[in-house]
């Protein structure tokens, strides 16, 4: 049986796996790729472009993603298959980002800073 009222959250992005370079990408030191800010694309997409020694899971890399804000990430996680557990985003860290796998599908999950934006906003 599913929760009545199951823990709130909104949605941030879509996450496209891709080779080529983006206009506007921003770089992640910590997971060695590009990123752009699906804050200004229309559709909320997030491209992500990996050095090809980012640690990142090789099934990640190639995977779309769905992303969502939340105000607390553990309810979030509770049961769920944890594919990369909470990790700080940026520098200084503007989120913390975990990931699960629920139903054959990449879920982020991002809890924002207070006063803090996208990478490069």
């Amino acid at each position: 049986m599913s929760d009545p009222h199951p823990p709130r959250k909104t949605f941030h992005h879509i996450g496209l796996p891709t080779t080529e370079p983006q206009p506007n990408e921003t770089y992640d030191a910590g997971d060695r790729c590009w990123v752009t800010n699906p804050n200004r694309h229309p559709q909320h997409v997030e491209y992500l472009r990996f050095a090809p020694d980012s640690s990142v899971s090789r099934e990640f890399q190639e995977s779309p993603h769905v992303a969502f804000e939340v105000a607390e990430l553990e309810p979030h996680l509770a049961g769920k298959e944890i594919h990369s557990p909470p990790v700080e985003l940026g520098d200084p860290p503007f989120a913390t980002a975990a990931i699960t796998r629920e139903h054959g599908l990449f879920v982020e999950y991002l809890k924002f800073k207070p006063g803090r934006a996208w990478f490069d906003q």
